[in-house]
């Protein structure tokens, strides 16, 4: 869209807004860091709901520390509200701990007398601080020039045609801050917020809806054919995650009874171990009682043997013993015949006497 389309749709804006939305009171005097959590809370939510928010954290607890350390569930009870409790608790615990992890104190205001553009810049590169919270801090609490946009004010700029698709998508709209002056800026963010929250709420608030007609003939019904495409988008994304879960449970189911039929093949396979096992361990003893009878069997054979052995010994030692009987008888007899000799030698030497 051109430049100077898109500011006159914007004047035209602000010039509904104006006879349709009464300007909220202005914000108190704040300290930087209650500006910042003044709008987590603000974001998507009325005026008055914000506020009854900000007054419940302060009175339930004792400082914004103990805010920080809180659990989320009793954060949101606190909250309870809100028209999203559990996300604008998130939300408003998740700034906490970025500005401590940045600052390691909730004391922001000499945030105030630095350059704009450096307390921009470390405001930028927290990632809990959104578009929404930035430009609100920057208006309210650094005294900048911003106008915040957050996404029910964006379903306005989108359905009258002064955003496009891509830009709503970006969290920007081109131009703004040129087409509103800084003057007026808080006034028309304001009214655009009253605006976006009513519609968001209300998608039939006939208020709302003859704004966007005024604004730009027709932009009523894009912005019902916008919330059906929405709708219809968020049921095919829960579609495909049903069926990714679906498939994931398939899988797990699948690879959940393969580990059965493993476990039953390889207890099978144990069983016929176990059973040939048993009767390995059946057939041993057997095998074992046939070896020690044939040992037994054995033994008795070598005992007889060894007592044939030793009946047979005494003849043959009595065999022995007559032999050397005989050998002295022998002997003896040989003697007896030298010594009648050698006698008979004597006496026939003695005779010539």
């Amino acid at each position: 869209m051109a430049a100077s389309n898109r500011a006159k749709l914007i004047s035209k804006l602000h010039t509904e807004l104006k006879k349709r939305y009464s300007t909220p009171p202005s914000q108190p005097s704040r300290p930087l860091l209650e500006h910042i959590l003044y709008a987590a809370l603000l974001q998507d939510a009325p005026y008055e709901l914000a506020d009854e928010g900000l007054a419940k954290c302060e009175q339930e607890f004792f400082d914004w520390n103990e805010v920080r350390v809180t659990t989320v569930t009793e954060l949101t009870q606190v909250l309870s509200g809100m028209p999203e409790p559990s996300k604008t608790a998130r939300r408003l615990k998740d700034v906490l701990q970025a500005v401590f992890e940045e600052f390691y104190a909730f004391d922001l205001d000499h945030l105030k007398k630095e350059n704009l553009g450096k307390a921009v810049a470390k405001f930028e590169a927290m990632s809990a601080v959104t578009p929404f919270i930035l430009s609100y801090t920057v208006q309210h609490g650094l005294g900048g020039h911003s106008i915040p946009i957050d996404y029910a004010a964006m379903v306005i700029m989108l359905a009258t045609g002064i955003a496009s698709q891509s830009e709503a998508s970006a969290g920007k709209v081109p131009g703004l801050e040129r087409a509103v002056p800084k003057s007026k800026a808080v006034e028309f963010s304001a009214l655009l917020h009253e605006a976006g929250v009513a519609l968001m709420m209300d998608p039939k608030d006939k208020q709302a809806r003859s704004l966007l007609d005024a604004v730009d003939k027709g932009a009523s019904d894009r912005y019902d054919e916008w919330e059906a495409s929405k709708k219809a988008a968020i049921r095919r994304v829960k579609r495909r995650r049903k069926q990714e879960k679906d498939a994931e449970d398939a899988a797990d189911d699948d690879s959940s009874s393969d580990d059965t039929k493993t476990k039953s093949a390889g207890g099978s396979a144990k069983s016929k171990k176990d059973a040939s096992a048993k009767s390995a361990t059946k057939k041993k003893p057997e095998a074992d009682a046939v070896a020690e009878s044939d040992a037994d069997a054995k033994k008795s054979t070598k005992k007889a043997t060894a007592k044939k052995a030793t009946k047979k010994k005494p003849t043959s030692e009595k065999s022995s013993e007559d032999d050397a009987a005989d050998s002295k008888t022998t002997k003896k007899k040989a003697t007896k015949k030298s010594t009648k000799k050698a006698s008979s030698r004597k006496l026939s030497k003695r005779k010539p006497r």
